[in-house]
This record gives structure tokens, sequence and C-alpha cells, in this order.
């Protein structure tokens, strides 16, 4: 059978879902690694590919399944479905890549003051830090009472906000990077469903509706 007949098209249909679901997995222990860092779970742009990933996880279900059984419906609103979802993933992971950090800044520093005191504690306690930047008066209130460990051995401690920039950094940078790659692993999918559903089953009835 050469590449391009059913059973081809049904294999790599079904090939590109497993690595779809994959995919979604992958994007969704990312982000749940940059939301794990506390302050970087404040970035709306995370929360969202973690939700592109868990639909990701699921539409590919749903093209598994429809695939398999050469299903008609299923794979049509799988078409539709993995076309939108490839404009919603790729507008995410570009503004992922987009952030500057004159951006993060400003979101680290705004999440910073709305946290509650025992929160806040508990970050310079994890990060071994001291307050958020050294730009207002707040700044001294905050490294009068932190906690960090970092006080006992030396005079002066690394700001909070800087190892935050870090790794918000490497989250974004990561996020934005698979997001964009495996978007456009989408548009082949949509192809691929697209060709195999005008296919015919040779096993299938000759007088049934294709």
């Amino acid at each position: 059978m050469v590449c391009g007949g059913f059973a081809c098209s049904k294999n790599a249909l079904c090939a590109l879902n497993v690595v779809y679901m994959l995919v979604g997995l992958l994007l969704i222990g990312v982000a749940a690694w940059g939301k794990g860092l506390g302050l970087v779970s404040s970035i709306h742009i995370i929360g969202g590919v973690i939700a592109v990933g868990v639909f990701l996880l699921l539409i590919a279900v749903a093209g598994l399944v429809g695939a398999v059984n050469h299903h008609q419906v299923l794979l049509f609103f799988y078409m539709i479905i993995l076309g939108l979802v490839f404009i919603f993933q790729f507008g995410i992971s570009c503004s992922c890549l987009a952030i500057n950090r004159s951006k993060q800044t400003d979101v680290i520093n705004a999440s910073w003051w709305v946290m509650s005191n025992k929160t806040r504690d508990e970050l310079e306690r994890s990060f071994d830090c001291c307050g958020l930047f050294n730009l207002t008066t707040l700044y001294q209130q905050d490294y009068a009472f932190c906690t960090a460990i970092c006080k006992s051995r030396s005079p002066t401690c690394q700001m909070c906000g800087e190892k935050f920039l870090k790794h918000s950094d490497e989250a974004l940078k990561i996020l934005g990077g698979v997001g964009l790659f495996f978007s456009f692993t989408e548009i082949l999918g949509v192809w691929l469903a697209m060709r195999f559903r005008n296919q015919k089953d040779p096993r299938a009835n000759p007088s049934a509706f294709l």
C-alpha cells in the first residue's frame, strides 16, 4: 500500500494524535512548573497555556477515536476545533515570547503588593531572598521583617524580584517555544483529517456514503 492510501492516512492521523496527547501533557507540565514558582502564577498567559494543553489532550483523544473508527462527524468537528486551537495556541505562544522584561516587572510588582504578609514571607524563605525591588520605601519595611536564611549569612540579601524575573523568563521562553513549534503540526492534523475523511474504507460497504 503506497503512502497516501486509506491505511497510510489512518496510521499517520493516529500517530499525529498520539503526538498531540504528548504535547498537551508537556504544555500542562511545563506551565504547572511555572505556576509553582509562585508569582509567575499571576501571569494569565500561563493559565491560558494550561487550558490549551488540557483542551489539546481532549481533542487528541477525539481525533484518535475518529481516525480508528473513520467517524465522519467526529472527524469533521475535529478539523474545525483543531483549527481554532491552532489560532488560539499560536496567539498565546507569541504572547509568551513577546512579553518583555518591563511588563514582567510590572506584573510581578503588582502581584507582590496584593499578597498577604504570610505569602510574601513564605516566598522569601523559599527563594532565600528579601524584598521585591529596591524602588520604594516599602522595600525597607519588607527587608526589615524578612526571615530568609540569607540575612544570617550576609548583611545583604538578593532581591526577590530579580529571582522571580529569572524564573519567569525561563518559563515564558519554554512555554512560547514549545507551543509555537507544535502549533504548526496542528495544520498538518487538519489536512490529514480532511483527506482521510474523504477517502473510502476498502473494507466498507461499496454503496455506503463516505
